[in-house]
């Protein structure tokens, strides 16, 4: 069998499978976007981000290019007071006109120009914001998941923040937008029980300080209105690396969250069949003067995710983790019980030489029974780099495996990749969270 046929049966697959992209910080345009655009409505407030100005200024943009101009000569403080288009052609000056975009952020910004046809060598951002101030939201939604080639986005709905949580309850249909896919988000629950049980109080649950059976009841109520009124296909947290399970015994705020991770969380997930997600290892705000950009990564412990596993087997769990050192044990962990998914290069992980190399530990592994990727893109117009820089990566894995496999004797056919492709980049999602 040729080599050159079997890469070739790779390329058109890759290239050609839709994505169900599950794990997104974006939104459908009824929850408002403050992007000036053809509509001549913007919601200041608004959720959904896209567009050159949005872009540029991503936190991971906003990181770099105080390599260049430290806080010293711009402070933190002036840097926020600018307007978005100021921010945008400050970093657009330092980061794209004095030196090559060569970081994984910047070439994203290149490739998502290029691949909507426009020339990212400009000098200023004018002729682009030209460009996407002609747009209207949804029209644009559609041509960014046609040209990323995606079929889904899963949304992160974070209901304990007002913002959201309002326009869910002023418009009960905000989230009826079948490219859209609706995910409840439940930090505060497990990170900070005594907040949130001072914001369910005051929307009416029958809480207390206290982590007690009463208001492990009034959560379970409050995650069940919520998955209902939502249609959440999942519950999500995104955990630091410090997270354990059973919780030390001298934390007890650590207790207070996992004693409503494991007598409301997961019972509630599993009466409705919807999995668990648990992004860990963030530490967050390490440089709080950067906001966003200001987080950072921690080696947690994978024996959590497994003793998780292991004492709720009725429950399904994803699982994706921040520190690269974490990678082989968490893949471990998956080959030992059928209710974990391990997904996704997350976060500092989104770079194309350790996308290459997890991915390449994650076949080695667990053959295709694992998501290889998410974009968990914040503004809309990186889905186009996010998914055609992994899909590059994916299919050069796939090659060499396949390769492999024909040397020791297999006999590969083009249904094969065709099938291989379709269970990674969709369907291993789609089967994962079905009821």
């Amino acid at each position: 069998m040729e080599t050159t046929n079997i890469n070739s049966w790779v390329d058109s697959a890759v290239r050609e499978q839709p994505v169900w992209d599950m794990h997104t910080h974006l939104y459908a345009p009824t929850f408002g976007t403050p992007v000036p655009n053809a509509t001549g409505q913007t919601d200041p407030a608004g959720l959904l981000l896209w567009g050159i100005d949005e872009l540029v200024t991503y936190h991971y943009l906003v990181a770099e290019v105080y390599r260049i101009v430290p806080s010293t000569k711009l402070p933190y403080e002036q840097f926020w007071k600018m307007s978005k288009q100021q921010q945008a052609d400050h970093i657009w000056k330092h980061l794209f006109v004095e030196r090559a975009p060569l970081s994984e952020a910047c070439r994203g910004v290149v490739t998502t120009l290029t691949k909507l046809g426009l020339d990212p060598n400009a000098k200023n951002l004018n002729e682009f914001r030209k460009y996407f101030a002609a747009m209207k939201p949804s029209d644009y939604i559609d041509k960014v998941m046609k040209v990323a080639n995606v079929n889904a986005i899963t949304m992160t709905n974070e209901v304990f923040t007002d913002n959201e949580r309002n326009r869910w309850i002023a418009n009960p249909n905000v989230a009826d937008d079948p490219r859209f896919r609706p995910v409840l988000r439940l930090d505060p629950l497990i990170r900070d029980w005594a907040g949130a049980s001072k914001k369910l109080a005051d929307l009416g649950y029958k809480v207390t300080a206290e982590a007690n059976d009463a208001s492990v009841a009034e959560v379970r109520r409050f995650l069940g209105d919520w998955i209902k009124k939502m249609k959440a296909i999942y519950l999500a947290v995104s955990l630091p690396p410090e997270f354990r399970y059973p919780a030390p015994s001298n934390d007890p705020v650590a207790a207070a969250g996992i004693t409503m991770l494991t007598k409301a969380i997961l019972p509630t997930a599993q009466e409705y069949n919807v999995p668990f997600a648990m992004m860990i290892g963030a530490r967050q705000k390490v440089n709080p003067s950067l906001g966003d950009a200001g987080d950072i990564g921690g080696l947690a412990d994978t024996y959590t995710v497994a003793k998780l596993c292991a004492d709720f087997p009725n429950n399904k769990f994803f699982c994706t983790m921040l520190c690269r050192e974490n990678q082989h044990d968490l893949a471990v962990v998956a080959r030992k019980f059928g209710n974990l998914m391990v997904f996704g290069c997350w976060w500092f992980m989104n770079i194309p030489s350790i996308i290459d190399e997890i991915t390449r530990l994650r076949l080695e592994l667990l053959g295709t029974t694992f998501i290889p990727q998410h974009s968990d893109s914040r503004v809309l117009d990186q889905l186009i780099y996010k998914w055609e820089h992994s899909r590059v990566i994916i299919g050069n894995v796939l090659k060499d495996q396949y390769a492999k496999a024909v040397a020791a004797g297999w006999k590969i056919t083009q249904d094969n990749v065709k099938q291989d492709v379709k269970l990674l980049l969709h369907d291993n999602f789609a089967n994962f969270v079905a009821k």
